[in-house]
């Protein structure tokens, strides 16, 4: 026995209706204003059929009475038909009044969504002329004017900070407790030395770490 695929598109299943309901749905030409309720007797009339879940058929169905073309054909005085297409009810002003409600607000949504789409595909006219960019009055361009040279003044008169000269220390004149620099990196630290054990020397530094140099690192 072969297994029958699922039909999942929206578009499948509602081309699959129309084939199982003609007189009820349609995919050209006129549209059928559709029994309330009659979700059930899809469900029913389908229900040994394993090609469509009811999650599916409920989410085709709403596709299908949210199209443009049905929704105007729902206006007082219509009938709707049962999955047979026999006129069961006729539409009243409630439902005509909600369905135009509707239509206006999916049109007015898809009309602007055209016209953004349409002004991001216009090609790009390049960067605005002068005249057109260039707006600032003649006194803010004098105040901004003196602001960068405040700026750029200020820049140049940094004092660079004197690189601190640092002296090596001798073997024979370190000896715990004494306070001494430590380079570290690109910086000389304040230090104290707390252990010397044959090249290792223990200090610690002022905040309160203590780690291990060699005696290359310290200085007076």
């Amino acid at each position: 026995m072969e297994t029958e695929i699922k039909r999942t598109s929206t578009k499948d299943i509602i081309a699959y209706l129309t084939e199982k309901f003609p007189e009820c749905f349609s995919i050209k030409g006129p549209v059928k204003p559709l029994k309330i309720g009659i979700f059930q007797d899809l469900a029913e009339k389908l229900n040994d059929d394993e090609t469509v879940s009811k999650t599916r058929l409920r989410q085709a169905l709403r596709h299908y009475t949210s199209s443009w073309r049905y929704l105007k054909v729902i206006k007082v005085g219509n009938s709707r038909v049962d999955i047979d297409g026999k006129d069961v009810a006729e539409i009243d002003e409630e439902q005509a009044t909600y369905a135009s409600k509707t239509l206006k607000e999916s049109q007015e949504k898809f009309g602007n969504k055209k016209a953004t789409d349409s002004d991001s595909k216009k090609p790009y006219k390049g960067k605005p002329s002068s005249a057109e960019a260039d707006t600032t009055k003649p006194a803010d361009k004098k105040r901004e004017s003196a602001k960068f040279k405040t700026v750029k003044s200020t820049a140049k008169k940094t004092v660079k900070k004197e690189v601190e000269t640092l002296k090596p220390v001798e073997s024979a004149t370190i000896k715990v407790g004494s306070n001494v620099r430590v380079q570290l990196g690109n910086s000389p630290m304040k230090a104290t030395i707390t252990e010397i054990s044959g090249k290792d020397i223990s200090v610690q530094l002022d905040s309160g770490m203590v780690i291990k140099t060699q005696l290359q690192n310290i200085y007076l």
